[in-house]
């Protein structure tokens, strides 16, 4: 017996890596009983007689998980959205940021194409970063440049996020995810679609999850969010995954605060006093209600 970490699944079988190289897996027979279903970034025990004919025999505890993509264990997400072709969103963009908080996964936010600004945009997106990285998010700005070399500061610096992590990376479709991939290990080659200008968004082109070695790290590669919806979280659970909330949310005078329309609540004194960003709280507003109305349908 061995254990190793599942770094690719496809049409039933799981790869498993270790120290001694990939082994070909089935699950085994009894998992489906049990309800186990092996992930993509599993710390598994197999064993195999040879290459190509192994069976995982236990799945080890996840330290988080996502449904879609099917993928466990992840250290942290590149966000990767576009400043223009499609603009950018900070709507989407939070929507995002909490499905990531939610599962205590640690974001990066890629800002691309800043290039096809105009200066007064160009101005606005900086003005964005300025408000993200007050919050405590690193956020890195590409240009369509950057993405053909990868010794670019920025590249560099996407690099450096990389190395000893387990990355997902997730965003807006046709913001240039699989080119980032291209960049950071040109050897990959993978098939990327130009957005579609009849659809005004981009193609998915990623068919089955799988770890990829690329700077020191191990990414990802995956068919992208298909869900951003809110199903599992409470209304209270919400402002946990705004850090900025979260840092005072105990100061609250009523447990179980909604930042709404309580007495004495500390969130939205932190509002008041511009230590916490407008279109933030607006958009926290967007979610609650939709936690809520989803509640009341289920």
């Amino acid at each position: 017996m061995a254990t190793g970490m599942i770094v690719k699944a496809l049409s039933g079988f799981y790869y498993v890596q270790n120290e001694d190289g990939i082994f070909q897996c089935r699950g085994r027979g009894n998992f489906r009983k049990r309800k186990i279903k092996p992930l993509v970034g599993d710390e598994v025990e197999f064993e195999a007689e040879n290459r190509t004919d192994g069976y995982i025999l236990d799945v080890f505890d996840r330290k988080n998980e996502l449904v879609r993509p099917p993928i466990s264990n992840i250290d942290q997400a590149l966000l990767v959205f576009s400043a223009k072709e499609p603009d950018f969103s900070p709507l989407l963009l939070d929507r995002f940021l909490v499905h990531i908080e939610a599962n205590n996964i640690k974001p990066v936010i890629i800002i691309s194409k800043v290039d096809l600004l105009l200066p007064n945009e160009l101005a606005e997106i900086k003005e964005y970063q300025k408000q993200y990285e007050a919050i405590g998010y690193t956020v890195i700005l590409t240009t369509n440049q950057n993405q053909s070399s990868n010794q670019t500061n920025e590249m560099v610096e996407i690099l450096s996020c990389i190395k000893d992590q387990v990355t997902v990376i997730a965003g807006q479709s046709g913001v240039g995810k699989s080119s980032l991939l291209n960049v950071l290990k040109p050897e990959l080659e993978i098939e990327t679609n130009q957005i579609s200008s009849h659809l005004g968004r981009g193609k998915h082109t990623t068919r089955h999850v799988e770890l990829l070695a690329v700077g020191g790290g191990l990414i990802a590669d995956t068919p992208g969010f298909s869900s951003l919806d809110f199903i599992e979280m409470e209304p209270e659970d919400l402002s946990s995954c705004f850090p900025e909330m979260a840092s005072v949310h105990n100061l609250c005078k009523f447990r179980g605060c909604t930042h709404t329309s309580e007495p004495k609540c500390a969130v939205k004194e932190a509002l008041v006093q511009g230590e916490i960003d407008n279109g933030r709280y607006e958009h926290y507003l967007v979610f609650l209600d939709e936690i809520k109305n989803t509640k009341r349908r289920y």
